[in-house]
Parts: C-alpha cells; structure tokens; sequence
C-alpha cells in the first residue's frame, strides 16, 4: 500500500513539474521569434499596423507583388492598375536589411554592407522591420510635404498611402491592397537574431518570459536594439562647387555609389529618362556639369534631387544627411573625374 502512494505521489509529482516547465518553456524566446512576438509576449501593447488580413481580397501574396512590381492579380478578376507608371517600391527601398547597425545611422558603413550583400544603395529607409517601427517621414521631411506628414509621422498606412501618392507620383491603394501590403511587411519584420543582445541581455529577456524578470525592463532592451524611425536632415551641396568640399576624395568608395546608387535607377533607364552607364560618355557628362547648378550636377541631384512636374512625373528623390556625407559625394565626384582622365 506504502509503495502504491509513493508512486502515485512521485507520478502526481512529475506531472505538476512537466506541466509549470512546459508553461515556462512556452514563454521562452528564441532567435527565430519576430521582435513583434516577443514584445507581445511580454505584455507590451499590440501593433497599430497589424493588417485586416480577414478582409476580402487581403493576402501576403499580392501584397509582395505590389511592393515587388507595382500590381498585382485582383481578388475581382484581371489585374489591378499599377500604382505608379513610375516606381515601385524598390526604387527606392530595399525589403531586406540593409543597415549592419540597427541602433544607428552611418551612411558609410551601410554602403560598405549592401555591398557586401549584393543590395542597391538606396534613398530610402529599407522595408524590412518598418512594421516595427512607430514613426515616419521624420524631422526634415516636413519642409517638403508640408501637412501631408502630419497624419504619416505615427501611422504606416498613412505613410504608405503617402508614398504611393506623392513620392511615387502613383494612386491611392484600394483597402484590399493597403490590408495585403501590410500583411506581407509583417513578413519582413525584425527577428531576435538582428539584435545585438549579449548573453546576459538574452538571459534577462528569457527571464522575464518565463515570468522570472521584469517584463517592462526586457521591453526596454528589446527596442533599445533598433530605432523606431529614422533620422533625416536635409542639407546643402557646397557653396562653392568647383572647391567642392575640400575633403580628398576615395574614387573606391565613389565606385560603389555609383555602381549601387547612380545606376540601379539611371542604366537603360529603369527609373528615370536619364540614362547612365559605365561608358566614356556618361562619365564626360556627369564630369562636365559637375560644377553647374542644373539637375545634371551630382551635388545638386544628391542634395536637391529634383521635382515631378506635368508632362514628366518621374523625378529623383535627394539623399539626407543620414543617407549620404558630404565625404561620400567627394568620393562621387573624384571617381567620376578619375574614370574621365
């Protein structure tokens, strides 16, 4: 009788250990969870960008389609009209990560990593983790869309919508087509694995999981790991564009701008009318109107970029401050007078 109550409290025992284990262990992180799960997970408020994704028409399919080519295959039959005959959303952002330090800004070290990843260096803020952000067309971007910043600054779909109409000189997206392209961000959003959290960092967040931390300081940790909108300032060419701005230029780093930035929209034309290519002609061109203040000019296109007006929409967006340093369009305009030599 002894033996059969020592067994079955042994067995009651075990089964109460298995099951406040498995209740811990279904709170633990680990690499491969969005940041999104996980701050959930910790009692941090929901997404205000999460996607309708039960309204009719809505899927991560057309969503990819959209931001990939512009259109996509209508829940109503054909297809849907272009958002823009004039971009995509990758002419001017990457949907893949293309910042090798999430917590900051530096223009050179994100040119040096797209390199290295085989991405175009672009004006935009990359797509991927944006769902994970809480603010948009930060700082400068007031002085050039004025109030239509306004309702985009804390809210995705308003800069989506945003984007669509003004950057991309496109239209408005229907619901359908809001809701998909939300629903396939989400599948871009950060993972664990992008932060740089040391061991003991992990070991706190795991801790709070598993309801043996302070939730609301491993929150904190979590979005001390990236920023929740991009910096962006605005500044001037140089005064004078034929001293430049007497920084000694590096015609290696000038190369990759111009293979990763100039090119992924000007050769053949794939975004502009303006065609570049590695030949002697482009080079003598762009070296000629360096110095100008025409919208041929590196300084001027980078800093001004240039505006839609009516009989041709299409027009260049300018690099910010935190996109581009002065030092880097030096590095521009020394490969381009090297390759005319």
């Amino acid at each position: 009788m002894k033996k059969a109550i020592f067994f079955l409290t042994a067995i009651g025992c075990f089964l109460l250990f298995s099951n406040l284990t498995w209740k811990d262990n279904a709170r633990l992180i680990n690499v491969n969870m969005t940041v999104a799960e996980v701050l959930l997970k910790l009692g941090d408020s929901a997404s205000p960008h999460l996607p309708k994704s039960d309204m009719e028409g809505v899927s991560v399919e057309r969503g990819r389609d959209i931001v990939l080519r512009g259109w996509t295959n209508s829940p109503y039959g054909g297809k849907s009209p272009r958002v823009s005959k004039h971009f995509v959303c990758t002419s001017c952002h990457n949907v893949e990560r293309d910042e090798p330090d999430l917590k900051t800004t530096d223009p050179l070290a994100r040119l040096n990593y797209v390199s290295e990843k085989g991405l175009p260096f672009l004006q935009g803020s990359a797509l991927y983790g944006i769902v994970d952000r809480r603010s948009f067309y930060n700082d400068d971007y007031k002085k050039k869309y004025g109030d239509l910043v306004d309702p985009a600054r804390n809210n995705l779909r308003e800069a989506i919508h945003l984007c669509a109409t003004e950057c991309a000189q496109g239209r408005a997206l229907d619901d359908w087509e809001m809701e998909s392209v939300l629903s396939y961000l989400w599948t871009i959003g950060l993972e664990m694995s992008d932060l740089d959290l040391s061991e003991n960092e992990h070991q706190k967040i795991n801790n709070a999981a598993a309801g043996k931390g302070q939730d609301e300081e491993a929150i904190a940790l979590i979005k001390s790991q990236y920023l929740s909108g991009f910096p962006a300032t605005f500044i001037d060419p140089p005064a004078d564009r034929r001293a430049g701005f007497s920084k000694k230029g590096n015609p290696e780093t000038g190369q990759l701008i111009y293979e990763l930035s100039c090119l992924h929209c000007h050769e053949g034309k794939r975004y502009s009318f303006f065609n570049l290519d590695n030949s002697d002609l482009s080079f003598e061109f762009l070296d000629k109107h360096l110095t100008t203040f025409s919208r041929y000019s590196v300084y001027q296109v980078t800093r001004y970029g240039t505006e839609p007006i009516p009989w041709k929409k299409a027009y260049m967006p300018h690099y910010t401050k935190e996109k581009m340093t002065e030092q880097m369009l030096e590095d521009l305009r020394v490969y381009i007078e090297q390759k005319t030599k």
